[in-house]
């Protein structure tokens, strides 16, 4: 473990946690969280012990300890809420923080004060949680940033940003290429129904967002009166194929047959809501303007890169329209601009480099859709031209959904990112085939969901709209 990750939170939260931890070293310097409010072994569990209390920040932090610690440390930071406050979570859901726990892994998370996109936030409190844990649990071998979705990317930038904090990453389901590729991705769909279907419409906003109910309300009244025509629904799959959704994105359907347009078509329109009209307005808030653009975009290449491109040609072909005019359209279309201070603020919190000094393992679905899965490839693309791709493994579950992963195979991932740090090497651990085996295993011996889906060797396409200086 990097030497600066010493153990250093107030004595008084040393005194406090040791009632309910494992006796450990504990060493206090300047404080950097309050008195915890409730020491307590968590439910059910008398050998594990539990600790939560307030970052100087107000953000709420959550410690459990197993009876016997391995030495490895995970930070857990949190998806998107759309609520301020409460109480922290330190993992993904209760079976596999348990299984974690029994295996001897030391648990920390937060949960910001502020809603939103907290990223900011984050990036700035979880360095100081994982000296908090230090200071109860002594220092630890490894200190492991995992989380899920927004916490995924929140996972990748702490590791780049605290090498001397954090030695590796484990994000879960998240947008590990950043925030302003996948609003300018989100900006290409919304921009696109607008324009091909109601282009005077102003509750149809794009950026500079005001009042994000009635934006809303709008597209979704606007998107289902569209799937009522073979014409509306050419047009969904135009616009969600240059937001790059896959044609495969609902949880409990099977994977539409390759020839079947009407049915792929259906998955598209089913996701576009939640995968291309996301909440801006909050994130605009944060940032201080837009940061989303689409000037000098080219959408019929867009569209060839998709990876739809036949699907939506053959809807427009069965609905009587040409795709080409309705590309004019767009191209024609005056564009958006970015406001670079906002670009600034999202490039932040955040944009990861690929700048890595430590492994990290990623998880997607190939059905992903809020972040598309296509953020692996763009995110995979930066580690190796940083010179850093022997640190990165990507895996893959062969299903639609965001963050649908089954315990056993969240518990398979953590496992397989543990054997890295022990031996200094990913050999064969991280391959589908191992994956499986010990998710296979670990449901066996433990009881945890091992879920429908499968580890599957997955190259998804790079991001249609990678992340650069706003034109």
């Amino acid at each position: 473990m990097p030497s600066s990750i010493l153990p250093r939170a107030a004595a008084c939260i040393v005194a406090a946690a040791a009632l309910a931890l494992t006796p450990l070293t504990a060493h206090a310097t300047a404080p950097v969280a309050t008195t915890p409010t409730a020491v307590s072994p968590i439910s059910g569990a008398d050998q594990y012990g539990e600790v939560r209390g307030s970052l100087t920040t107000g953000s709420r932090y959550v410690l459990l300890t197993p009876a016997t610690w391995n030495g490895t440390l995970l930070v857990w930071s949190p998806g998107y809420s759309g609520s301020a406050g409460g109480e922290a979570a330190a993992g993904p859901d209760a079976e596999v923080i348990s299984w974690l726990l029994d295996e001897g892994y030391a648990l920390a998370g937060s949960k910001p004060a502020t809603a939103g996109w907290s990223v900011q936030d984050l990036l700035a409190e979880q360095p100081q949680l994982a000296e908090v844990a230090a200071a109860s649990l002594g220092t630890p071998t490894h200190v492991v940033a995992w989380g899920s979705s927004m916490g995924g990317l929140t996972s990748v930038s702490l590791l780049e940003n605290n090498p001397s904090v954090f030695d590796a990453a484990l994000p879960l389901c998240g947008s590990v290429a950043g925030a302003i590729p996948m609003l300018n991705q989100s900006l290409d769909g919304a921009f696109a129904l607008r324009m091909l279907l109601a282009p005077g419409d102003d509750r149809l906003e794009l950026v500079d967002v005001q009042n994000e109910p009635q934006r809303q309300a709008a597209f979704r009244e606007i998107l289902d009166a569209a799937q009522a025509t073979p014409q509306g629904r050419a047009r969904i799959a135009l616009a969600a194929s240059l937001a790059q959704i896959p044609p495969w994105t609902q949880q409990g359907t099977l994977e539409p047959g390759r020839g079947d347009t009407a049915a792929q078509q259906e998955q598209l329109y089913r996701a576009f809501m939640f995968g291309v009209i996301s909440p801006r307005e909050p994130l605009e808030t944060r940032a201080g303007g837009n940061f989303s653009w689409n000037i000098g975009v080219d959408y019929s290449a867009s569209l060839r890169r998709s990876g739809n491109a036949q699907l939506v040609r053959s809807l427009y072909a069965e609905a009587g329209l040409e795709v080409k005019s309705d590309l004019g359209v767009l191209a024609s279309a005056d564009r958006i601009s970015a406001d670079p201070s906002a670009v600034a603020y999202m490039q932040d919190n955040a944009t990861p480099t690929g700048r890595i000094s430590g492994p990290v393992l990623s998880l997607h679905e190939t059905g992903d859709t809020a972040p598309t899965v296509a953020q692996a490839e763009t995110y995979a693309e930066r580690v190796r031209h940083a010179g850093a791709g022997a640190q990165l493994r990507q895996a893959f579950v062969d299903r639609p959904g965001h963050c649908a992963y089954s315990e056993a195979e969240l518990a398979a991932v953590v496992d397989a990112l543990q054997q890295r740090l022990d031996t200094g090497r990913w050999a064969n651990v991280a391959t589908p085939r191992a994956l499986n085996a010990r998710a296979d295993q670990i449901a066996a011996e433990s009881g945890l969901d091992r879920g429908e889906g499968t580890f599957a060797q997955h190259r998804p396409d790079a991001m249609l709209r990678p992340e650069r200086e706003a034109d």
